[in-house]
């Protein structure tokens, strides 16, 4: 369960702010594309699987489309890194985008991994640059975000400055199609608090300016979970939903503590109907890491989230 995002990727990998579907009915509403669905009062969030969830089962793209449909998402979140190997193996993104769409889903967010927040011209033009060309990879699915996120906690900038060079992501992002969201990390010192990201995001100055948020990063940046009551929910597009486990140290943790959502001590009840109050609409992501979780198939680890998902919601939600 020793795993984080940092040391996924060193193995290469606006102003803001249970059941799986058993009959045909049912079946055939979780078939159909986001736009065509009518969620129920007791479900107003779009359900959406970033495929970490799932990673430890060494599924291929395909494979983890066809098994986020099985389990009855509406969407999904890859990460860059699986376009990569997809297109490294001979496959055409284009063609992705098409089996993604033919299996009912859509992709709300990408997970991307880049240093713009930076204030050395050379290196965050050449971030910038990546930035693009995953911005081009996202594209061609048809997807319509991308997370944005930090980047390395030994770079640090002013938030005036994070404003800027987030404005410049939002004004390439307006040309290519897919819309940056300011990602927070729980401990990063500058986009870590929930107060910094607003500050960024309010100083962007533009109307597309989104925060992706998380439960668990919330929880691991000190963030006091009422303070989402102070964000339009209308201008959040995903929000990464898990729980953790009670901690005596919140330090302690680390992503792959994160557990279903349910299965901890996290106010979720609160936080999802603050985020319904205030207008959130958006796709709940989920986003595990859990070496227990990968330990079962993909199909039963889904089966099990779809299923904890959709009772916290309900719950929440009564």
């Amino acid at each position: 369960m020793e795993l984080s995002r940092r040391e996924v990727l060193g193995t290469g990998v606006a102003a803001v702010s249970a059941a799986v579907f058993s009959s045909t009915a049912g079946e055939a509403q979780a078939q159909k594309p986001a736009a065509a669905r009518t969620r129920p009062a007791n479900e107003p969030f779009g359900y959406c699987l970033n495929t970490s969830t799932i990673r430890g089962n060494k599924l291929d793209i395909v494979g983890v489309v066809t098994a986020a449909s099985k389990a009855g998402f509406h969407a999904i979140e890859p990460w860059i890194m699986e376009l990569d190997a997809y297109t490294s193996g001979g496959g055409s993104l284009k063609d992705l985008g098409k089996r993604i769409a033919d299996a009912g889903l859509t992709v709300e967010d990408a997970i991307a991994f880049n240093s713009f927040l930076e204030d050395d011209d050379t290196r965050r033009a050449a971030a910038l640059e990546k930035l693009k060309a995953d911005m081009d990879k996202v594209a061609q699915i048809g997807g319509k975000r991308i997370a944005a996120p930090p980047g390395s906690p030994k770079v640090t900038v002013s938030l005036d400055n994070a404003a800027k060079y987030y404005r410049e992501a939002l004004e390439m992002g307006e040309k290519t199609g897919v819309q940056p969201l300011l990602e927070l990390w729980g401990t990063h010192p500058l986009l870590g608090p929930l107060s910094h990201g607003v500050y960024v995001t309010v100083a962007a100055g533009r109307p597309d300016a989104s925060l992706l948020l998380d439960v668990f990063h919330l929880y691991k940046s000190g963030t006091a979970f009422t303070a989402l009551k102070q964000i339009n929910g209308a201008s959040l597009h995903v929000m990464h939903l898990n729980d953790y486990p009670q901690a005596a140290d919140p330090a302690a943790l680390n992503d792959g503590n994160r557990i279903y959502p349910g299965d901890g001590v996290a106010p979720l009840r609160q936080i999802l109907r603050d985020l319904r109050d205030n207008g959130f609409r958006g796709y709940l992501s989920l986003e595990l890491f859990n070496k227990e979780y990968w330990a079962r198939s993909a199909d039963e680890n889904l089966k099990t989230a779809m299923e904890k998902i959709r009772a916290t919601v309900r719950a929440a939600m009564a």
